[in-house]
């Protein structure tokens, strides 16, 4: 799948790379963006050959600076700014997601950035990294996720804390937080990233998607229904064959 104007894609083995191709401008998520990385999605989440997908940034610069002002700050009205994000509903696509999802976070990773990283099941960030979530100085708030996502990361006082000053921090804090899952120098991000989808994806597939599943799912779930849950889950591999070892 080739030919988008904002996304490289690629292939590489069961792993599929998901590269922001904006970097003249810092790979901001404009109205193209959403629409490539939509089929993307749709693509990864469809094709039996992928495993699972790494989603990183092109250039020196940035991951992604956040959404481009100049389109989503401006739409005409409400309406049509919910008819156009129901039209192309990228983050109900990311939070549907069964394949595992890294994130490899390079220079600015603000806004719409974070709200992405956030979506992924691992995030992996190079050193130099900066994250924040300046929308409130615009007037704005988050409108993809992260006053729901971050808090359920981080905690809800770090979150409010973030959201609420509208500082940026750099990737020590952001591991210190718990947003990140390790940092690495710039010039190992994309091979740590590689080699941790590829442990990822030593395990079994459908163990895999269903431990997702129920640490996704259960998230929402009153623990009592969240633990049956895991038992549905846990009974259904085991009749489909799949052993853990060491026992239950």
């Amino acid at each position: 799948m080739n030919g988008f104007e904002t996304i490289i894609y690629e292939k590489r083995g069961p792993i599929a790379w998901v590269t922001l191709n904006r970097p003249n401008v810092l790979n901001v998520y404009n109205t193209a963006m959403r629409d490539d990385l939509y089929q993307v999605l749709e693509a990864v989440r469809d094709d039996p050959e992928v495993q699972g997908a790494i989603l990183c940034g092109a250039g020196e610069r940035a991951f992604c600076a956040g959404a481009d002002l100049t389109e989503f700050g401006t739409a005409p009205s409400q309406s049509i700014a919910r008819r156009v994000r129901w039209q192309r509903d990228v983050w109900g696509l990311f939070l549907r997601m069964e394949k595992p999802m890294v994130a490899a976070l390079h220079g600015y990773v603000l806004g719409s950035g974070v709200e992405m990283a956030l979506l992924c099941d691992i995030r992996i960030s190079s050193e130099d990294a900066v994250f924040g979530l300046p929308e409130l100085a615009l007037g704005m708030i988050p409108a993809a996720g992260a006053t729901q996502t971050l808090p359920r990361v981080i905690g809800a006082g770090p979150a409010l804390d973030i959201l609420l000053t509208g500082r940026r921090f750099d990737a020590a804090e952001a591991y210190e937080l718990g947003l990140v899952n390790r940092t690495v120098p710039r010039e190992r991000l994309l091979d740590e990233a590689e080699a941790i989808m590829g442990r990822v994806l030593e395990q079994e597939p459908l163990a895999v998607r269903y431990a997702k599943r129920a640490v996704t799912q259960g998230m929402e779930m009153p623990l009592g229904r969240a633990l049956e849950l895991e038992s549905r889950l846990a009974a259904q591999l085991l009749r489909r064959g799949v052993r853990r070892f060491g026992g239950l």
